[in-house]
């Protein structure tokens, strides 16, 4: 009979390259993953890591294993999801990612109150705006904002956002209000992660390059940046759209907005969706166009 000790550890080294990276995303101790190896090397009679006090890497020896181990895993894994499939009550783990501002204001709810229902579940959410390849690093689903790009991934659209262009009264009164595209060049354009704006005129889609004197990641810190009228701002409704309500912010070039982009789910193609991600993408869907208003302009 196959023993199957070792190999878990092996892997999670292999593919983190780090002892200590691999312990982390184990939860486990340095020493017992360092020992698992040790003992599968000695149980095959060969040397699959190089490990210097810097560096760990794969002999040739390890990077065949290596292949057939990962087999063994997703065969294993998908053994599992087979089980889960057949169970009225969803249970196990379930692993997925979401951007940071939005998941915090939109998914983390919705995550909770799908984990108050089937409390069975081990869910592990995790925020972040890389992003991050879903096979190899073991996510069942994503979500994710905008266009899509990634064509090895299914999708399913469970929302709508829009994106507005806006400052407030104070930064106009000082400025004058800008009526068209080229018009944006003579104002301060505070800026998110990147320096082009999403727009479309006559119908075809713009990427507008603008310029200002304040980047920052962070929706939430523009959007205060703008309501003290330091300049213009695009970010989505779910920072804006209060404050449009309230005056507080004045929409601009309302006539080159871009059409409602699609917030997704997306996962694997190579995986069959099981019943437990299944059943929380159908949650998602039902409750992100119905969410309390206040909610959605968190």
């Amino acid at each position: 009979m196959t023993d199957w000790q070792g190999i878990n550890e092996f892997v999670s080294v292999a593919e983190h390259g780090s002892f200590t990276r691999a312990a982390q995303a184990l939860d486990q101790s340095v020493a017992h993953v360092s020992r698992q190896v040790s003992r599968l090397e000695s149980r095959l009679h060969v040397q699959l890591l190089y490990r210097t006090t810097r560096h760990v890497t794969l002999t040739d020896s390890g990077k065949l294993y290596l292949q057939h181990c990962r087999q063994l895993l997703e065969g294993l894994a998908e053994a599992e999801r087979a089980m889960s499939r057949h169970l009225a009550v969803p249970q196990g783990k379930l692993k997925l990612t979401a951007p940071v501002a939005y998941g915090e204001s939109h998914i983390a709810p919705l995550v909770l109150s799908f984990l108050q229902r089937h409390p069975s579940l081990d869910i592990q959410l995790n925020l972040t705006n890389q992003v991050l390849d879903l096979v190899h690093e073991g996510y069942d689903l994503a979500i994710r904002l905008g266009h899509l790009s990634d064509s090895s991934l299914m999708a399913r659209k469970l929302a709508s956002r829009r994106q507005h262009v806006c400052a407030a009264p104070a930064y106009l009164s000082r400025h004058g209000q800008p009526n068209s595209l080229s018009e944006l060049e003579q104002h301060n354009c505070l800026l998110g992660t990147n320096d082009v704006w999403h727009l479309q005129e006559q119908g075809r889609r713009r990427l507008l390059r603008v310029r200002g004197n304040l980047r920052c990641n962070s929706g939430h810190a523009l959007t205060e940046a703008a309501l003290q009228g330091q300049g213009i701002v695009q970010l989505p409704d779910y920072y804006v759209a209060r404050h449009l309500r309230d005056g507080n912010l004045v929409e601009l070039l309302a006539a080159y907005r871009e059409p409602d982009e699609g917030i997704w789910a997306v996962f694997p193609h190579n995986r069959q969706l099981s019943p437990k991600v299944r059943m929380l993408v159908d949650h998602l869907a039902e409750q992100l166009p119905g969410l309390p208003e206040e909610r959605r302009q968190h």
